[in-house]
Parts: C-alpha cells; sequence; structure tokens
C-alpha cells in the first residue's frame, strides 16, 4: 500500500490477520484511514503483514488468540501506540480435524472451541474494560456458513461458528448501546486456511456458487469495513452470510 489516507482517528485490533481474511479486513481498514493491531501467531509472518499495511498504521503482537497473557499484551499494545480501541475484530480461528463428529477427539474439539470462541469472547471483555465501556465502538465477530448449516467431516469448526453467532447476540445484547455487535459469516473464501476444500478443484467448487467464483478476502474486507462505519449505525446483532448465492441452491436437484 503506496499512497495511504489521511488518518481516521479510529483504532482496531483485529485477530489472526498476518494473512487470510483478517489481513484483508487490515487493509480496508488501513485503506480508509484507521490505524490498526494485528495478532498472529507466527512473527515473522506478522511483520511482514505489517510492513505491508504500512508501520506508521499498524502494529502486531504475536501470540496465541486464547492465552489470556497475549490477549493482555494485545490490548495494553494497542493502548499505548495508539490510546484508544474502537473497533474488535475477532477473526482468529483453526480448524485442525476433518472426519465423522463421532470420532472427533474430544481434546481436539476443547482446542477449537478454545481458539474460535473463548478467545472471541476475552477479547471482548478486554477491549470492552480498556476502552469501549466508556467510549462506544464496534466488534465484528467471524463466523462461517458452516454455524448456520450442517458441515459434514468438519463439525467442531461448525458448532464452534454457530457458538460464535450467539456470542454476537449475547454481546449486542449486553453491550448495547455504547457497542454495536455483528458477526459475518462467510462460504468458502480462497485462503490458505481453507485450501483444502477448494485445491486442485476449484472450478468444480466455485460452479457450486451461483456467482460463479469463490470468495476473495477483499469480499469480507469490504463488509467488515461497512459494519463497523458509520453508514451501519443502526445495525447490532446481525449475522451477514456472504457466501456468492451458495444457499440459492438449496432444494434444486
Amino acid at each position: 500500500m503506496t499512497e495511504l489516507p489521511e488518518l481516521s482517528g479510529k483504532v482496531a485490533v483485529i485477530t489472526g490477520a498476518s494473512r487470510g481474511i483478517g489481513f484483508g479486513i487490515a487493509e480496508a481498514f488501513v485503506a480508509r484511514g484507521d490505524r490498526v493491531c494485528i495478532t498472529g501467531r507466527n512473527e515473522e509472518a506478522l511483520k511482514e503483514a505489517v510492513e505491508r499495511l504500512g508501520a506508521d498504521r499498524a502494529i502486531g503482537v504475536a501470540g496465541k488468540a486464547h492465552d489470556l497473557g497475549h490477549q493482555d499484551a494485545v490490548v495494553a499494545a494497542t493502548m499505548e501506540a495508539f490510546g484508544r480501541i474502537d473497533h474488535l475484530v475477532n477473526n482468529a480461528g483453526t480448524n485442525p480435524v476433518f472426519g465423522p463428529i463421532a470420532d472427533v477427539d474430544l481434546n481436539v474439539a476443547r482446542k477449537v472451541f478454545e481458539t474460535n470462541v473463548i478467545s472471541a469472547l476475552g477479547f471482548a471483555q478486554k477491549t470492552w474494560a480498556a476502552w469501549q465501556r466508556d467510549n462506544g465502538g464496534t466488534i465484528v465477530n467471524i463466523a462461517s456458513v458452516a454455524g448456520v448449516q450442517a458441515s459434514p467431516f468438519i463439525g467442531p469448526y461448525g458448532i464452534s461458528k454457530a457458538a460464535m453467532i450467539n456470542l454476537t447476540l449475547q454481546l449486542a445484547h449486553e453491550f448495547s448501546p455504547r457497542v454495536r455487535v455483528n458477526s459475518i459469516s462467510p462460504g468458502v473464501i480462497k485462503t490458505k486456511f481453507a485450501e483444502a476444500l477448494y485445491e486442485n478443484r476449484e472450478a468444480e467448487v466455485a460452479a457450486g456458487y451461483p456467482l460463479g467464483r469463490l470468495g476473495v478476502p477483499e469480499d469480507i474486507g469490504g463488509a467488515a469495513a461497512f459494519l463497523t462505519s458509520d453508514a451501519s449505525g443502526w445495525i447490532t446483532g446481525q449475522n451477514l452470510v456472504i457466501e456468492g448465492g451458495l444457499f440459492l441452491n438449496a432444494g434444486v436437484a
């Protein structure tokens, strides 16, 4: 990003943002003038992402999303660097298991919930206490279409994303009117995280989408930018499904 706009004065924390959907959201926020703190597990990848976003607009804090110490460090670093946290995007997620839910290792399922759901609650609590309770703001939780329908062979992931959608409702209710909270449920997005779902058969998978292509991180970045803008000022507690028309095929032989 070579030409950056004037600063908006707003600041966002975006978890799991060294690449993929999270980075696409960070790009969209920086493009409108926000400053961002991005997180990720790989310190080198995080440094590269910060450089791409602009070192005067972004900072990175490496760590595991579900680690309470990491959450504290992210909030502290953001407040020290920028003095505020207007927006929180809970994007960090994991899906380490593929197979029938009857055979799922319960310890693996617990790990999925720790990363995908409990970490989001933790970040929401900490940004609320640090800034949003007194100053307002927005939260966007990245869920999935797997959370609104059966998701064979990725059951724990789908269940965790359904929980993320309900977490959105709980937070929207309890944090109103100071903080608006919404979620986004993407279909298959072309990222390394989702690569196994379309690798070597992208055209075949894309043919199942009425819009004829898979999603890209920019699709979600634009939606997150909208849900954290004044243009969505009367929207809270909603789950925005972004799936290229996939659900239009329901019931079609």
